[in-house]
């Protein structure tokens, strides 16, 4: 009876270890998926099992870039990474923006440059694309409007506030020790001096010059007629196509064509949505729920956001419909 036992309790232990070795294979496998696929140019979206195990498929890679610009590395990083993926063969760019920091417009917009040295790049504009968000299109080798998307705002705008009449009520008082008179100047707690509004003016003027530069540089327009267009305002997309901003109307489908007719992508491609990767963590989980809490109770939440960057001293570019925060 006892050997009968030893049997059981053998034949019970060794289907143990044969399903821990098939789950530590299966491990190590997907270790070496997500580190050597994506050297190899595959990624999520370029490989399937159906008609064909582990056959690459070519694809066009779509990023959205929408609301607040700011400083993002993880989709400059993304950009990047699409630039070396050989199964990728364009990248289409959903750009939906009122624009935001001059160096996140900046930075993301010289990402936009590498990729395209690489590989097809098109902008598709959706509701919007204004000031950085309009940089960050003309970084694209084509753009693509909706008739009535909302186009243009190029130029910068530095704000600060003037606090010292509210402390002066409340009966608050502000001094400050300088090494020199323009030092953390405008300050909010006293009126800026003429030196102060001097100085930022200059910055102000020299972002706006190196904006009107870089959409002289990438637009079919001569520098005198982008700065005519460069004094704030929007356009619809059949302005913009008339004042050679974009260079066709439509979507995706127009997108398509152009790729197809005039770069020799493939026809046919699957258009897949490609994301910057996402942290984890209590962090990203307390950042979601605030979002959908301050949405609940009817705040723009990109309005502090962008108020928040200006009051820090943030270069803005960003255009606002509603006045609110940072104006166009």
């Amino acid at each position: 009876m006892s050997n009968a036992q030893e049997l059981i309790d053998r034949r019970r232990l060794r289907r143990k270890l044969g399903f821990w070795r098939i789950l530590a294979i299966l491990a190590v496998a997907a270790v070496f998926a997500a580190i050597f696929l994506p050297a190899l140019g595959i990624g999520p979206g370029h490989w399937r099992l159906a008609g064909g195990a582990g056959r690459s498929l070519d694809t066009i890679a779509r990023v959205e870039i929408e609301g607040l610009i700011t400083e993002n590395d993880k989709l400059i990083e993304l950009l990047d990474d699409l630039g070396e993926e050989k199964g990728t063969k364009a990248v289409i760019l959903r750009v939906d923006s009122p624009g935001g920091t001059t160096v996140g417009g900046e930075s993301i917009y010289e990402a936009v440059r590498r990729l395209a040295e690489k590989k097809p790049v098109a902008a598709e504009v959706g509701t919007l694309a204004a000031s950085a968000g309009y940089l960050i299109a003309s970084g694209a080798d084509h753009i693509v409007a909706r008739q009535t998307s909302i186009v243009g705002s190029i130029g910068t705008i530095f704000q600060y506030v003037d606090a010292s009449q509210l402390l002066g009520t409340v009966g608050v008082s502000v001094n400050a020790i300088k090494s020199s008179p323009l030092k953390a100047e405008p300050s909010p707690f006293a009126p800026a001096p003429e030196e102060a509004k001097e100085m930022i003016r200059r910055m102000v003027v020299d972002s706006y010059e190196w904006f009107v530069g870089i959409v002289a540089g990438r637009r079919p327009i001569d520098l005198a007629e982008v700065r005519r267009l460069a004094d704030g305002s929007v356009f619809t997309g059949r302005q913009a196509l008339q004042n050679r901003l974009v260079d066709a109307l439509g979507g995706e489908i127009e997108v398509r064509r152009w790729l197809e007719d005039q770069r020799q992508v493939p026809k046919g491609l699957e258009i897949v949505l490609r994301e910057p990767k996402r942290e984890g963590g209590t962090f990203s989980l307390f950042a979601s729920a605030k979002s959908a809490l301050f949405g609940a109770l009817g705040i723009d939440l990109s309005a502090i956001e962008s108020g928040s960057a200006a009051l820090n001293g943030a270069m803005m570019s960003l255009w606002r419909p509603d006045g609110a925060g940072i104006a166009r």
